[in-house]
């Protein structure tokens, strides 16, 4: 929903897509660039990151390669039409769908997917140990069909293969054990394309809400969609040649050009980006949960900021001081809870039994969210079932109906996957739901917030072991929901579903959205055929244990540990647990009503999601300044103010990425890489 807008029962209707704005054709030619860099950055990405320790090429959910490309190809381009007075060989829009395909695909490659799925293969049998019994507690639990079978094999991955250094690529992948691997990969990449297929068809029901509804912003499209805009009116060169632009762009390059000096010859004096604030607070009292308070100055994340709205910008920095004093008020009055009652979590931060409040919150904020989009869901299902006509079909991916049935079958294929493999019938359905409930708030969150750097506080089966004992699951269904959870649904940094949004976005003005649906379905396949490639060849070639898998690893480990904690001491519903989510709950309960009722209402709800979340122990100065920026140039400029400030904030943007994207050419051919971005 737009900044201050209460929805009106016009806003609540079923959606109609504006005939008046012009679709145009993508041609087979900006497919084709997009597919291959896409698949590119797939076969480069576990190389530059995990060996030369670069920043992340497919990092969050502006991914650094795909728009580094954007901005090269949007400059090529430009200057042909100059040399050539104004040949279009290709579109701002058709370069934009490019860029989108890049972004598809970008994430897989890591934290989306492939930096975890082989560890995840790999760590019940290799780290197995007389102390940890999970050779014998564990083993009998998981599916054989999941895991190769030879040990041989398991320790050439994480060893590396003898005088695999030495070797070329290509003899490093005929010396993989393809018969140990072949069995659990084709197993493993139906179920994670049956998954992928599901977000797709749920996307493509649900965008019209976002899109037509409620018009939201997407902050993280602006950039983006501003080039595009300038490329296909021929502004291109006036728009690069701003002065308010140019001004932003200096700052990163400066920034990152003396400290990238500074890496590689410690001599340079480097300028600080991270301030250590915590050492100014006390360390008891009310302000005591400060103490790990960091300042980190990351100009991209800043303009970010500055183009998201007022209202969002502000919600994510008070949540996080909000709840980080909720702390230290605890402990002022004298309510020490023990990190012990949060019982065995699976969250990727969670430490503490009050930052459970999320599970009430995403809950809350998932009803909310139906209960805006009723009249959408009455008009989807009703066209599932044949009973409405569809319309505009050439602006969607595929029909409603065909989306609603893909829905519907594919969600149940899940369930039965997960059932067969060991979790009750029933109780599939709630840990199925819970997945994509958890992964559309985050959808959500990082799509309207703005935030390219999103993590969940929260598991979603945290969300259910809250009120349900883990004797739900059974041993083997707290195992298949432990593992599936790590591969797909817990790291949500580089998640498919907010890219498929994005993608819905920069496609909504296209006529031949069936052939880019069929493109996004070709280029998923060959995205995870060539991010297990890569992974495979770069773990044997270099072993596990030389790269940078350590956080990989580490997490990994401690979901099997959680696991076998749970299969031999069964964990009922604690108190503390269920208290704090059902204030999170109350809370964001508090927050929808006064969001949707009040227009003077300076809170947004989506604020509260992020209180506890890592991302903002990296983002909340950014969007503090951006914030402030933002606020005082409305206050004393108006709307000229802002715009022309505006393109300062998107150079910082546009300066932030091709520092971080030249910096990481540069290490590829180094012998490490200075980091210009979060990993």
């Amino acid at each position: 929903m737009t900044e201050k807008q209460k929805p009106s029962m016009t806003q609540l209707s079923p959606p109609s897509y504006e005939s008046e704005s012009p679709a145009e054709k993508i041609r087979m030619r900006a497919i084709l660039i997009g597919s291959g860099l896409a698949v590119l950055i797939c076969l480069i990405t576990p190389f530059n990151n995990a060996y030369r320790q670069g920043t992340p090429l497919g990092g969050g959910h502006f991914p650094l390669a795909p728009f580094y490309f954007l901005v090269w190809m949007m400059l090529i381009t430009a200057l042909i039409r100059w040399i050539f007075k104004g040949r279009k060989l290709i579109t701002g829009r058709e370069l934009l769908v490019s860029w989108a395909l890049m972004v598809l695909l970008s994430g897989i490659a890591w934290t989306g997917l492939a930096r975890t799925f082989f560890i995840n293969l790999m760590t019940p049998y290799h780290f197995a140990t007389v102390e940890n019994r999970w050779a014998e507690v564990l083993h009998p639990l998981l599916p054989e069909s999941w895991y190769p079978q030879s040990q041989e094999a398991i320790t050439s991955f994480y060893n590396g293969i003898s005088g695999g250094r030495s070797m070329g690529w290509l003899e490093v992948i005929k010396s993989i054990p393809w018969d140990a691997w072949m069995g659990p990969l084709v197993g493993w990449m139906g179920f994670i394309l049956l998954c992928y297929l599901v977000m797709v068809c749920i996307i493509n029901l649900l965008a019209k809400q976002p899109l037509y509804n409620e018009r939201m912003h997407f902050p993280l499209l602006q950039v983006p969609l501003l080039m595009q805009e300038a490329l296909d009116k021929n502004e291109f060169g006036r728009f690069i040649t701003n002065r308010f632009l140019l001004a932003g762009i200096l700052v990163p390059v400066c920034l990152h050009l003396i400290n990238g000096l500074s890496f590689y010859n410690p001599s340079v004096p480097s300028i600080p980006t991270l301030i250590l604030a915590g050492q100014y607070f006390p360390k008891v009292g009310l302000f005591s949960g400060f103490i790990k308070l960091k300042l980190y100055i990351y100009p991209a994340f800043i303009g970010f900021a500055f183009l998201t709205s007022k209202q969002v910008s502000f919600s994510f920095w008070f949540f996080y001081f909000a709840g980080t004093l909720l702390i230290g008020l605890l402990a002022v009055l004298g309510i020490n809870i023990p990190a012990a009652a949060l019982g065995v979590t699976f969250g990727p931060v969670i430490s503490r039994p009050e930052e459970t409040q999320m599970i009430g919150a995403y809950l809350v904020f998932f009803v909310f969210l139906a209960w805006l989009a009723r009249f959408h869901f009455i008009d989807t299902v009703l066209k599932g079932f044949g009973a409405r006509q569809e319309e505009n079909l050439a602006r969607e991916w595929f029909s409603i109906r065909v989306s609603f049935w893909g829905f519907v079958i594919g969600g149940l294929g899940i369930v039965l996957w997960c059932h067969y493999f060991g979790i009750p019938f029933i109780f599939s359905f709630f840990v199925v739901g819970a997945f994509f409930l958890f992964t559309l708030v985050a959808t959500r969150v990082i799509c309207q917030g703005g935030i390219a750097y999103f993590t969940l506080t929260a598991a979603p089966i945290d969300g259910l072991m809250a009120f349900c004992s883990s004797n739900f699951f059974t041993n083997s269904g707290i195992v298949v929901a432990g593992i599936v959870q790590k591969i797909l649904f817990v790291d949500l940094r580089e998640s498919l579903m907010p890219s498929l949004l994005h993608t819905r976005k920069v496609t909504e003005k296209v006529s031949n959205n069936r052939w880019i649906f069929f493109t996004i379905v070709i280029v998923l396949i060959i995205g995870v055929a060539a991010s297990f490639l890569a992974m495979l060849a770069l773990c044997y070639k270099y072993g596990v244990r030389e790269l940078q898998f350590d956080w990989a690893t580490r997490t990994t480990v401690a979901v099997y540990d959680n696991i076998y904690s749970l299969v031999e001491s069964p964990q009922d519903p604690d108190k503390w647990v269920m208290i704090f989510t059902c204030i999170g709950a109350l809370v964001m309960l508090g927050l929808v009503i006064g969001y949707h009722r009040f227009y003077w209402w300076p809170i947004h709800p989506i604020g509260y999601l992020t209180a506890y979340s890592s991302a903002m122990w990296y983002l909340w100065f950014s969007f503090f300044v951006g914030w402030a920026c933002n606020a005082l140039c409305m206050r004393y400029g108006g709307v000229v103010l802002f715009k022309k400030m505006r393109n300062f904030f998107i150079g910082l943007i546009i300066g932030d990425f091709f520092m971080a994207g030249t910096w990481a050419i540069y290490g590829l051919f180094s012998y490490s890489s200075y980091l210009v971005l979060p990993d």
